[in-house]
């Protein structure tokens, strides 16, 4: 299994356009890269391509990833689109890719509902091309493609409902990926208020929120009121966990780990834990 992190940054990128925090601003000195908001893609065979949230910056994320070329006239090697959400930096991105002819969908009821009755996105998509939905239930195992498969998982949370979906089950999921050919697998969790320890454990790489630092970094809210464990929590509860590799994704531009030289990088590092950058592959 082939992973390609087409995005590692949080809502709004890095930098985000109306801020001038310590990130941003090395960012736009050419002293730390830019990063695109948060999706990943997964292969089996490197021909045929799933990806993992549609972000705003779907089409730069395309064109910097040859595996996501097209190979004709529209036809490409995109097989699908899974959503852990519907935030719109996990979602904007669909109304982007609105030329294909069909696209597949896996969401949750709950995700589902809120993209068509709630945000009313997807119900502007399909003016354009046609939708197939796939419903995932989190718990129940999903062939993807031969040699590929997935469970979704239900991650609770508290967050602000911006669209009237409620706090209910499946509103915001992970997925636990497996290549059934290498036994490899991998975990998907770009957000979370707390560690789902039963389905983190024994995995060989693990793709965690990395949305803030600390609780308290975001001026006027906290990193769990916005649905996010800070990194801090989960430095000290990982050494419990089975897991081979820990990359940080969904980084908030105002995270210090961003940062190559500050002691929260440091820190990471120094656990063994990895921050994600725009197009790092990891194969499983």
């Amino acid at each position: 299994m082939w992973v390609r992190i087409l995005g590692s940054a949080a809502g709004g990128g890095s930098p985000q356009w109306n801020c001038g925090c310590p990130v941003c601003t090395a960012v736009r000195s050419g002293s730390a890269p830019s990063r695109t908001q948060s999706s990943i893609a997964v292969s089996v065979d490197r021909r045929r391509w799933y990806l993992f949230n549609a972000s705003p910056d779907v089409r730069a994320q395309v064109e910097a990833f040859p595996g996501l070329h097209p190979s004709g006239d529209r036809v490409t090697p995109l097989e699908a689109v899974l959503l852990t959400d519907a935030e719109l930096d996990h979602t904007l991105g669909l109304l982007l890719v609105r030329e294909a002819r069909a696209l597949r969908l896996y969401a949750t009821p709950a995700v589902h509902e809120t993209l068509c009755d709630g945000s009313g996105l997807l119900r502007l998509l399909e003016r354009y091309c046609a939708v197939e939905w796939r419903a995932v239930v989190p718990g129940a195992d999903v062939t993807l493609t031969d040699g590929l498969s997935c469970r979704a998982f239900d991650v609770p949370t508290t967050k602000r409902d911006r669209f009237g979906a409620g706090a209910g089950f499946g509103r915001v999921v992970g997925y636990r990926l497996t290549d059934e050919r290498t036994g490899g697998t991998l975990v998907y969790l770009p957000g979370a208020q707390t560690l789902p320890r039963a389905e983190i454990d024994d995995c060989d790489c693990l793709l965690l929120d990395g949305t803030c630092w600390s609780d308290d970094e975001v001026a006027g809210t906290t990193s769990r009121q916005m649905g996010h464990l800070p990194v801090t929590d989960s430095l000290a509860q990982l050494p419990a966990l089975d897991v081979r590799r820990t990359i940080f994704v969904h980084v908030n531009n105002t995270n210090p780990i961003l940062l190559d030289d500050t002691p929260e990088r440091r820190a990471v590092e120094a656990s063994g834990r990895e921050v994600a950058m725009d197009g790092l592959e990891v194969e499983l």
